[in-house]
């Protein structure tokens, strides 16, 4: 790809496209012709992508000017796209190709959005590392050695990596903000209902939720006015999904007021994360914000609660995929011994795990001291972040409690990649839209500031967040090129 290509934003490359400096279908190959090196794509399609290139590129010749037509995403690998694999990551849908696109995947072909392909991910979207994937190994652009995060892994490497403009991945519990952390991009994990889960394969239905990562928050504010729409086949679609007017150009922090929980700025965020941190803080308040120290005492059962919920709602989700409607399938003597062989050799160790959990959560005589109380945590933690917004324009936090770590580092103690979680986790309990923006480097590597919004504030955050990207000045971030 050309230097001057791979500098450029996604709304850059629209804004150059209306203006014909460079057809859709050069944009589209120049990405396509960057090398995977980090094993960002599982499945790519380039005479599909080059196709749906040129036909954006009919309707920008015929005068069409919708915001990113012609501008090439990477779509996360639990989405399903009708004639493109969909495997989830997962042994157990290997070679399925689903015959329908899910309501996100409709929405960008309006748009004009060629297809570049599938990205990697945890198996099911379970992990926090893409490490868990069946296929290949995901790898951090800033450094090789290291993880992207995930699930979403390959979403953020892909744009990290100059593979991609612009992707989608899928939010659970982190799943969007924390890679987006991690590679030095933007992610937007809007309003839980504001963008369609129809086709979207399922994990934790009242928790997942479908977002952007760009270079910029003009970025995933510009795809999310794509994908941010009421869908009647998503009965948790919401009435006025649809993003109203934003004015990201004059956004500003004067005047801002966030609140910090002590509990997402304990010991267990890394030394060099919170410098990095507090460093912003003093950016954002010598710019005219105010940033308060608060309690929220609930965010300490976030994780624990978390890892109650969505296991259960994965234990159910997952009881679809037995070999014998799609996917892989074991041959055995007895259709229940065809169903153990399938499950037991097709899901990989962690999801197998989490279902195991979530199964064991929601059996007779132990619903109500698992799944039942973790709701109740639940719904105490979003009564406790619900009373701040009458005072408060956001919840501000570090995103991840570290920077990239290295592959395998935690291979011997799972629980405590798990534990990473614990700052993005509380968006998804309450469905707030929330967003990850870089705030600076730790150690030569990208550091997260997160935001957290009111429900249906989702216009509000993306200007909020507009304002603290110009008074930090870090985005866009790109890691160092060989």
């Amino acid at each position: 790809m050309s230097n001057t290509l791979g500098q450029l934003t996604a709304t850059e490359i629209a804004a150059a496209l209306q203006r014909r400096e460079m057809s859709a279908r050069e944009v589209a190959q120049a990405f396509l012709d960057v090398p995977d090196t980090y094993g960002a794509f599982l499945h790519v399609d380039a005479e599909r992508t080059l196709a749906e290139a040129d036909a954006a590129q009919a309707r920008l010749d015929a005068g069409e000017t919708s915001p990113l037509l012609g501008v090439p995403v990477a779509i996360k690998d639990n989405i399903s796209t009708q004639g493109r694999p969909t495997t989830c990551a997962s042994r157990i849908l290997e070679g399925y190709i689903p015959p329908y696109d899910a309501t996100v995947i409709s929405q960008l072909h309006g748009a004009g959005m060629p297809l570049l392909g599938k990205t990697n991910l945890d198996e099911f979207a379970m992990g926090t590392s893409t490490e868990n994937s069946a296929y290949a190994l995901c790898k951090n652009p800033w450094d090789p050695t290291r993880s992207p995060g995930g699930s979403s892994g390959g979403s953020a490497a892909a744009v990290s990596g100059g593979l991609a403009p612009i992707s989608l991945g899928s939010d659970t519990g982190g799943s969007i903000r924390q890679p987006a952390a991690l590679c030095g991009l933007v992610g937007f994990k809007p309003t839980y209902g504001r963008v369609s889960r129809f086709g979207l394969v399922a994990f934790g239905s009242s928790l997942d939720q479908i977002g952007p990562f760009g270079q910029t928050v003009a970025d995933v504010a510009a795809l999310s006015q794509v994908i941010c729409q009421t869908d009647g086949l998503d009965n948790t679609s919401l009435p006025d999904a649809p993003l109203g007017a934003m004015d990201l150009a004059n956004a500003s922090v004067k005047g801002k007021r966030f609140a910090l929980p002590r509990e997402l700025m304990s010991d267990a965020v890394e030394a060099n994360v919170r410098a990095s941190i507090e460093q912003a803080i003093r950016t954002l308040e010598a710019a005219g914000a105010t940033v308060d120290h608060v309690d929220l005492p609930s965010l300490s059962l976030g994780v624990s609660t978390y890892y109650v919920i969505a296991p259960a709602e994965a234990s159910s989700n997952l009881g679809r995929f037995d070999g014998v409607r799609y996917g892989a399938r074991e041959e055995a003597p007895g259709h229940v011994e065809s169903l153990m062989a399938t499950r037991g050799k097709k899901f990989g160790h962690e999801v197998k795990l989490r279902i195991m959990v979530g199964t064991y959560a929601l059996s007779a005589g132990y619903y109500d001291a698992y799944y039942l109380r973790a709701q109740q945590i639940r719904g105490l933690m979003v009564a406790e972040i619900d009373a701040l917004w009458g005072e408060y324009d956001a919840i501000l936090s570090p995103t991840s409690p570290c920077v990239a770590f290295p592959l395998g580092g935690f291979s011997h103690d799972p629980m405590a990649l798990k534990l990473m979680d614990f700052c993005t986790i509380p968006a998804n309990m309450g469905g707030y839209p929330a967003l990850s923006l870089p705030c600076g480097l730790a150690d030569g590597l990208p550091v997260g500031l997160h935001l957290m919004g009111p429900v249906r504030g989702d216009e509000r955050l993306l200007e909020l967040a507009a304002g603290v990207e110009r008074a930090l000045g870090c985005a866009p971030l790109r890691p160092p090129r060989a």
